[in-house]
């Protein structure tokens, strides 16, 4: 009699539950952000905050903990494989996310939230770090966009269901439901996802590979070029997530309880356009989509700081809301396919090289959203040019960077 052992591959998910899986990874990036936004009012009462842009520190020290431990997953990876350092980041995770539920003052909730960010940063980077271990290149690109199609649940009803669980109790139940959905993806990803790094790709954990790592993204044009770009339209949306609340429901529009549903709606159409990248990106190609996606969100850009700028007072609701849904939707049309080619020249080094990707990026974005929000003067201008000055910035740097590879080809 003989008895069979599975190997990795027999026990892997196939295309429908990977995809699943590390969408659910991602989203809970998002939902620790978006879960939280119509707490802020409660948050700011019982802490007693001297103003309501402080609450917006909620969302920023979030964001320093998932932006500064990136730089560590990475290597981490590369050395002793993406499944233990996915283990580590969920259990720092969990452990903030406990701390957050006893918060008995504003400043240790945001210490809490510091140690999810450190936590949650490992799903930034090991889910950029298995798909590139499985696909390259276009076919990388159009699994994204299939994640993103499923992570964008996560904004669409984040809110609402923050929104929900404040009927019902208080802010720290939405710290509770965060708790229960990372304990479902940490045992979903033990009991389904293999290791995914070849044993002879392993590198030994050390300072100096990961200064040569870095020194070698930094010195490659097209990694540095759509990094640094993909920051720049990332840090416009961080400001809208920074503000939204404020815009939306408590000052400009005061639309109470229906600010999740505008906030949703206006993240909806993000899931179309990462179905639509999926559908598109073999056949038009990354450099030239990702290019065009620039392009396009830099004018729209442009139309929506004169709309706003033509009005006495804010524009309509629903030209405003259109406008943002639209630089959303290019948002999604071209910041996936900028990771991809960011990552592209890196396969030798893919935990690493989305580390490096992955903390410039949220450190960028987290410190231009931070400027944006704290420029929030009970108006929606500050938005809108924030959405133009960095969509602008990042046309200059995809034009910088395809000058390099233009060079190269000729």
């Amino acid at each position: 009699m003989t008895t069979s052992v599975s190997s990795p591959a027999d026990r892997a998910p196939g295309f429908v539950e990977f995809v699943a899986l590390i969408a659910l990874m991602m989203s809970i990036i998002a939902l620790s952000i978006d879960n939280l936004l119509p707490a802020f009012v409660p948050i700011q009462q019982e802490f007693r905050l001297a103003s309501a842009n402080d609450a917006q520190y909620i969302i920023a020290s979030y964001m320093a903990g998932f932006a500064v431990s990136q730089l560590f997953y990475g290597p981490l990876a590369d050395a002793v494989g993406r499944r233990p350092a996915m283990i580590l980041g969920m259990a720092i995770y969990l452990v903030g996310t406990v701390v957050a539920i006893a918060a008995t003052s504003f400043e240790i909730l945001l210490a809490a939230r510091v140690v999810q960010g450190v936590g949650a940063a490992a799903s930034r980077v090991l889910v950029a770090t298995i798909v590139r271990d499985r696909y390259q290149g276009e076919e990388m690109a159009r699994v994204m966009s299939f994640v993103m199609m499923v992570f964008i649940i996560g904004p669409v009803v984040a809110p609402g269901s923050g929104a929900l669980i404040l009927l019902v109790g208080s802010w720290r139940l939405i710290f509770v439901g965060m708790l229960l959905l990372a304990l479902v993806i940490g045992a979903w990803f033990l009991l389904r996802m293999p290791e995914t790094l070849r044993p002879e790709n392993r590198v030994p954990l050390s300072l100096r590979t990961m200064w040569n790592g870095a020194r070698t993204c930094v010195g490659n044009r097209t990694t540095l070029g759509y990094t640094i770009a993909g920051s720049l339209l990332l840090g416009s949306l961080m400001g809208y997530i920074s503000s939204a609340q404020q815009i939306f429901e408590t000052d400009v529009y005061a639309l109470g309880g229906w600010f999740s549903l505008v906030f949703g709606v206006v993240a909806a159409v993000m899931g179309l356009a990462a179905f639509v990248n999926a559908r598109i990106v073999r056949r038009v190609g990354l450099e030239r989509l990702s290019w065009w996606g620039a392009l396009a969100f830099m004018l729209t850009a442009l139309v929506n700081v004169v709309v706003v700028l033509a009005w006495d007072g804010p524009p309509p609701l629903l030209l405003f809301a259109g406008l943002l849904g639209a630089l959303n939707f290019i948002f999604s049309l071209a910041v996936p396919n900028f990771n991809a080619l960011a990552l592209r020249p890196m396969g030798h080094i893919a935990g690493l090289a989305s580390s490096f990707v992955g903390t410039v990026t949220t450190a960028l974005s987290a410190l231009f959203g931070v400027i944006i929000g704290q420029l929030y003067d009970g108006t929606v201008l500050p938005l809108a040019l924030g959405y133009l000055v960095l969509g602008a910035a990042g046309v200059g740097v995809v034009m910088w960077t395809r000058a390099d590879n233009a060079g190269k080809t000729k």
